[in-house]
Order: structure tokens, then sequence, then C-alpha cells
């Protein structure tokens, strides 16, 4: 995943809220949203590949998501980064526990989040100890927690306006649908070719074998009820199907 913006206790009604962007190649098995067969408490897309998740929820509000480092020629880590969100969500640790025990020798760079219904805690491997987070609004890219990318910047903000218009949705799915490419002079400097600087630095990315595979919004009510929506995609941005689950349902 690509990009994460959450609000955590950012809305009083709301305290946990996420909206992000999935950016995979197009040809890794993946299966859409859904409750997991061998744990159904917990709702989130799977990757078929190597078994983990880029982001997931439980019903109690525990919430886990991944992205990687934009770090090109690195030696790829022994362990899948999808492993991180999946063994949070299933285990009954503290954010801060379970990160502890974490090596992160064993991963390509990663940037994680986790929360666990009192807490919301960043760990990147390549920005220090874990850390927990105060309430507010933060952005997730492919580089450290809040890097002033273009994109992030433009999500962050989105998103905050479209906090104040929950329980309506319709403004998260239009931030998370922005395929707007940054001028060439704003571009970040990530190590890789300048075409794939621009094609990565929409909010939404648009190409034939990479690109956005889903958009998802979920969020947690101040009375405990859940609810997640995600889109996915085909090359080229082609829309495959929308799904939705709901704790009120």
């Amino acid at each position: 995943m690509c990009l994460i913006v959450v609000g955590w206790r950012a809305q009083a009604d709301y305290p946990l809220v996420v909206a992000a962007n999935r950016d995979e190649f197009h040809a890794r098995p993946t299966a859409p949203l859904c409750r997991w067969p061998d744990a159904p408490d917990i709702i989130g897309g799977l990757d078929l590949e190597a078994g983990g998740t880029w982001l997931g929820i439980r019903q109690d509000g525990r919430f886990a998501a991944v992205t990687n480092v934009r770090e090109p020629g690195m030696t790829k880590g022994a362990q899948s980064r999808g492993a991180l969100t999946r063994n949070f969500l299933t285990s009954s640790l503290s954010a801060a526990e379970y990160a502890a025990k974490i090596d992160p020798a064993q991963y390509s760079g990663f940037n994680l989040l986790l929360a666990d219904g009192d807490s919301l805690l960043y760990f990147s491997n390549r920005d220090g100890s874990p850390r927990l987070l105060p309430p507010g609004i933060y952005g997730l890219s492919n580089q450290r927690l809040d890097t002033p990318w273009p994109k992030l910047l433009t999500a962050r903000q989105k998103f905050a306006e479209a906090l104040c218009e929950l329980p309506d949705e319709s403004a998260f799915f239009a931030l998370l649908g922005d395929a707007s490419i940054v001028a060439d002079k704003n571009l970040p400097e990530t190590g890789v070719p300048i075409e794939w600087e621009r094609l990565l630095s929409a909010v939404f990315v648009r190409s034939a074998t990479y690109g956005t595979r889903a958009s998802t919004l979920a969020w947690q009510r101040g009375d405990g009820v859940l609810a997640v929506r995600e889109d996915s995609f085909g090359p080229n941005g082609r829309p495959l199907q929308s799904s939705r689950i709901s704790t009120s349902e």
C-alpha cells in the first residue's frame, strides 16, 4: 500500500478513520475485502502470494497497515512485510508490546501503523524506535511518517475536510481517486526513473501493469460500530468491484 491517511481521535464521533490506496503490480494475486475465513472478526484484503495483508481491522477496532519504503536496489528481507500486519491483528498484545518483539532486520524497509484501541503506534525499520502518536491526522506513503511529498500533503488536507462530512463517505473516495500528476519541479527524488516518479506522484496511480489496486475507507464510530468499504481496480484504473462490511448489519 502506498498511501494511508489516519485520523486518530481527531473527530469526536469517529475515533479512528483510515483512508488508503494500495498500489501494487496487477499480476500479484489478491483476495478482495472480506471477513477472513480463519478469523471472521478481522476485515481486510489478503495477499494470496505471501499470505499477509496491507491493511486490516478487527471488530474491536484493532487496526494495522503497512507500506514499503522506496529504496531501489536494496536486498529483499527474509520475511514478508504483510506478516507484520496479519500477526498483529490475530494477537492480543498491545501495539507497543507487539512492536517490541519485531526483528526489523528480517524485513525490507517498512512503515507500520498499529492501533490497539487505546493507542496508535508508528514503527519503521528505517526511522528509529517505535513511537506512540498523539491524537491527530497522519499521512504515510513510501517514506517516513508525514514526509511532505506533494500527494501526501494534498491527501491530508482533503482528509481533514472530509472528516467533517462523515457519515457521508464521498469526499474520501474523491481524494483517493485523485489521479493528478505532480509537476516535475515538485517531484520527490526517490531513486527511480523520472517516468516512475511522475506515475507514482498521483494519489491514484494508473498504468497497464502497476497501479492502485484498492481504495479503502475504514472508520469506527464512538459507539464501536465499524464500517469498511473497498473499491478495487484493474489495469489502467478500470473499476472491478465495490465491497462494504459493517458491524451494524
